[in-house]
């Protein structure tokens, strides 16, 4: 009886071992099983951590849920528990795990930019077009000036950049992090502001998306001059603007039968569920097999679907599961690339915070700007540049290719994180002094919540 209980535990603290193949060279590799038993262990700390955290920074920091997630993700990842407990981080998260939870992070966010995409309202985007482009070109174009400006300095700085990147690369990577807008996290503060359908939301989201879409495809000149090839380029902006283009013109005929169908019937049947998941995963591979991302593909697909009581059954059966279990995966996974003691001297602490006050110049600054000249007022001026800055976790996605191809060093990558994290944080308070409070107070939007109080 007692070996029986100490094998029992025995094969309990094995439980977390590499299981492959019962050869000498499988020993140390993961089994199916093996993948299985993390990832569902995964799923549970990071759904508690993403809960935990962000009830506490609604409840004492005023901040939506969304950014107290993002921060939970960081807090999963070696900047915090892989410091204070190594093994245990290692044990929960071991790097063979992190291409499934990758491929859940994925689905995670492309479902939710799904949904953000069937909110989109184009009559308030045609009435705020002149606006909305205007903002997506300010914000555009002032990163790739301030990047011009600032990237000469930081390459006399040895390990930010590659040894061989040139400086075009090297300015083009730049402009493309500072101009990047936290799309995803934008529409979900935009959402939980009770922004979707008001004019101020359709604007951010109309120019965040195009400043995004315009990011990757830099990212995609950078990449095949660094080494990828003139075809990178292409068929990331070639494919990308056919695929849009064939959605918007011939997507929403082909998808209206659905929409007859589900109020013909009163109700969203399985089949029909089945076929707009179908077009969804089709939009979201095309998207993220040219090179640009599939929560493009969600989106523009969300954008043409029939409104009506399709889009009210698909949140009644899609929306939960995709904000309450998938979409953490994509915070943690970024989180477990997140490094945040790289920069560990007054020199580059200084240098970090330098990139930090230019970045928010570049695009707050220039946003509201460009605002201001299309006719908004003050407040909603300054609530849009608040928006737009949020960098968040879009950022954190592209500094890890930079990364990972080796355009920039980990120093860099970690001043990097910095300031897709500062500028994340400060948007939604900053977006309630600017905007929010005056809204609420004046009655010019009932609809958006006091988050003290949510």
């Amino acid at each position: 009886m007692s070996d029986l209980l100490a094998q029992t535990i025995a094969t309990a603290v094995d439980v977390f071992n590499a299981h492959g193949p019962v050869t000498k060279a499988g020993a140390k590799t993961f089994s199916p099983t093996d993948f299985s038993v993390h990832f569902f262990l995964q799923l549970a700390v990071i759904v508690l951590a993403c809960r935990v955290v962000g009830w506490l920074g609604k409840k004492l920091l005023a901040q939506p849920q969304v950014v107290g997630e993002m921060i939970a993700g960081v807090i999963l990842g070696p900047s915090l528990l892989g410091l204070l407990f190594p093994d245990f981080q290692a044990t929960l998260f071991p790097k063979e795990t992190k291409n499934v939870l990758y491929v859940g992070a994925q689905l995670g966010v492309g479902l939710y930019m799904f949904m953000v995409g069937t909110t989109f309202e184009a009559g308030h985007f045609k009435a705020k077009a002149k606006s909305a482009m205007s903002v997506s070109f300010a914000g555009i174009a002032a990163p790739f000036a301030i990047a011009a400006i600032i990237t000469p300095f930081l390459l006399k700085v040895p390990g930010l950049f590659a040894p061989t990147i040139s400086q075009g690369n090297a300015t083009l990577f730049m402009g493309a992090c500072i101009a990047l807008t936290a799309f995803p996290m934008l529409a979900r503060i935009i959402n939980e502001r009770g922004l979707a359908k008001t004019s101020l939301g359709t604007l951010s989201l109309t120019a965040g998306a195009f400043d995004d879409a315009v990011s990757w495809c830099v990212l995609a000149l950078v990449l095949a001059t660094f080494g990828g090839g003139p075809g990178v380029a292409g068929l990331a902006i070639g494919g990308g603007l056919l695929w849009v283009l064939f959605v918007t013109t011939l997507g929403p005929k082909i998808l209206a039968p659905l929409g007859r169908i589900v109020e013909r019937e009163g109700e969203m049947s399985t089949q029909v569920l089945a076929l707009v998941i179908l077009a969804f995963c089709t939009s979201a591979f095309l998207m993220d097999a040219v090179g640009i991302h599939a929560i493009f593909g969600g989106f523009i697909l969300g954008v043409v679907m029939p409104r009506g009581l399709l889009v009210e059954e698909l949140k009644k059966k899609v929306e939960p599961i995709a904000v309450v279990l998938l979409l953490p995966m994509f915070f943690t996974y970024s989180g477990l690339n997140t490094r945040m003691d790289m920069v560990n001297s007054p020199t580059l602490l200084l240098i970090a915070l330098g990139v930090l006050a230019c970045s928010i110049l570049a695009k707050w600054g220039a946003c509201y700007v460009a605002a201001r000249l299309t006719g908004e007022n003050h407040s909603t001026a300054m609530g849009i540049g608040a928006l737009m800055n949020s960098r968040g976790l879009m950022e954190l996605i592209i500094i890890n290719i930079g990364l990972q191809k080796g355009i920039i060093g980990p120093t860099l990558f970690s001043m990097l994180v910095l300031m897709a994290i500062v500028t994340t944080v400060m948007a939604s308070p900053l977006f309630e002094v600017v905007y929010g409070k005056k809204a609420r107070e004046s009655g010019e939007l009932g609809a958006v919540p006091d988050p003290a109080r949510a």
